[in-house]
């Protein structure tokens, strides 16, 4: 009987250590994954506005997205000090039915809503407490200021990017909208302000300018054309493009004409210098369809690059299949130049200039940097990690050494980079289907002389500005570029 009793204690006194271990397992090993499981169920019952939400701060530790008491029906609403300005990042947090969360408001709900904090004490696992997270992001208000005095009244996007970590410095677009607006107490109010927005056009405010809206990248695509010569035929490398005006195409009777009517052709870092378009379309058919679209691929094009917004407000950069080049020549020398059916976001371009500012490697693009409890504990550091292997080392510091030229002595020599930075760039000018105006670009990264690491691209994209409807990438988007980049290398303009 004593040795009955003694097997029974021992085999209940297994299962409550068993017990006390799952506890620990889950109040605190598993905590942090259970609180943001996306089956946990809401705190509060569920009512988002009866409890404010967690913080979004910039990198230099502005208040970016807040929770204020409200004096109606609601307890708390949200509120954007900086609302315009950092509108593509925060997204809103939308008090009427008709729209759900945009931006990080939308991402990282599951951290900025009430829910139960990780364990970190006997106490807390003693003690139920709810809280709310705050999100630290990668982008300071200095720079987005810069970025956004930089764009003015133009329509269109600037964006930089760490080249080293992907972590997205700026990013600014133009229309921009208030969200304070939409998060405003008054329910009526802020339905009215969304539909004012357009929500269902592509061109509303809504529309993420950064992430979201494709424009023909003009000759700024010519940097993948002249990655493809080095991948996929070296022999072109030495190809010599005959000087011309104006090429004829085959299968047609049309002509594929320089821009402005120039002149223009010679050896491969000649031509990329001064942005030759008959001697890229020449190089494209040499190259043809699939070897482009490879190389666009390897770049991220048709692909949706993984920064952390929605889904819906991220969308690839095109370029057409091999395929659908079938009988179309003419198409191939036009693609090669950034036109034809290639489209792609600032954020893109600026992932691609980074491909060649770190060794063919593109960095994740992120705005998180970490995420911290209401107790000031770090609950998650992003961690930089790699996206795409564009192209190789070699490859990269080839091009990456023609883009030099560029702004030496070619379409960006007049913008006003200085020499002793050594700026890699590239312009564009990229003609538009549905307008005699053009979409202005230029990208560019530095430091990126011999030795150097690059350690900031930026991108800038101008639609069709008005009064200056036949500008180029350099006088138009290349003032952009230089503020920019000059200031997140903490140079000043």
């Amino acid at each position: 009987m004593n040795r009955r009793i003694r097997t029974f204690a021992l085999v209940a006194l297994a299962c409550f250590g068993l017990l006390l271990l799952q506890l620990g397992n889950l109040q605190v090993r598993q905590a942090t994954a259970l609180q943001h499981s996306p089956f946990q169920p809401p705190v509060n019952g569920g009512d988002p506005f009866e409890q404010p939400r967690g913080e979004i701060v910039s990198s230099n530790g502005v208040v970016l997205a807040e929770s204020i008491p409200a004096s109606n029906v609601y307890r708390y609403f949200r509120h954007y000090p900086d609302g315009p300005l950092f509108a593509d990042i925060t997204g809103y947090y939308d008090v009427t039915a008709s729209s759900a969360p945009y931006g990080m408001e939308a991402e990282y709900n599951q951290f900025l809503s009430p829910n139960t904090p990780a364990v970190h004490s006997l106490d807390g696992i003693l003690t139920e407490r709810t809280g709310t997270d705050s999100v630290e992001i990668t982008v300071s208000t200095t720079l987005q200021k810069v970025a956004a005095e930089a764009l003015g009244s133009y329509l269109g996007a600037v964006v930089a990017v760490d080249t080293q970590t992907g972590a997205i410095l700026a990013a600014y677009s133009n229309p921009t909208y208030n969200p304070n607006k939409l998060s405003s107490a008054d329910a009526k109010q802020a339905e009215n302000y969304y539909k004012s927005l357009n929500p269902d056009s592509g061109s509303s405010p809504l529309v993420n300018g950064v992430t979201a809206q494709r424009y023909p990248p003009g000759s700024t695509f010519k940097i993948i054309t002249t990655s493809a010569i080095f991948d996929h035929d070296p022999t072109l490398e030495n190809f010599v493009a005959k000087p011309a005006s104006s090429i004829s195409l085959p299968d047609t009777i049309l002509r594929l004409h320089n821009f402005g009517s120039e002149t223009c052709g010679g050896p491969l870092a000649e031509d990329l210098a001064i942005s030759c378009d008959t001697a890229f379309a020449e190089i494209g058919v040499k190259l043809g369809a699939q070897r482009l679209y490879d190389e666009a691929t390897s770049f991220g094009f048709n692909q949706v690059p993984p920064i952390d917004l929605p889904s819906d407000e991220v969308i690839p950069a095109v370029f057409p299949s091999a395929a659908s080049f079938a009988g179309n020549i003419p198409g191939v020398a036009y693609s090669a130049i950034g036109q034809e059916n290639v489209a792609e976001t600032a954020l893109q371009d600026a992932l691609i200039a980074s491909a060649i500012a770190d060794d063919g490697t593109i960095m994740t693009p992120h705005f998180l940097s970490r995420i911290v409890d209401a107790a000031g504990n770090v609950i998650e550091t992003y961690k930089p990690h790699p996206w795409l292997q564009a192209t190789s080392a070699m490859t990269a510091e080839q091009v990456r050494t023609l883009m030099l030229g560029v702004v030496t002595n070619g379409t960006a020599s007049h913008v006003g980079f200085p020499a002793d930075l050594h700026v890699a760039a590239k312009t564009g000018t990229a003609q538009t289907s549905n307008s005699p105006c053009n979409d202005d670009w230029l990208v560019a990264t530095a430091p990126a002389g011999p030795g150097d690491v690059p350690r900031v691209a930026v991108a800038a994209v101008v639609v069709q500005p008005t009064g200056y409807c036949d500008g180029t990438g350099a006088a138009v988007a290349g003032p952009i570029v230089r503020t920019v980049l000059l200031a997140a290398l903490g140079l000043g303009s």
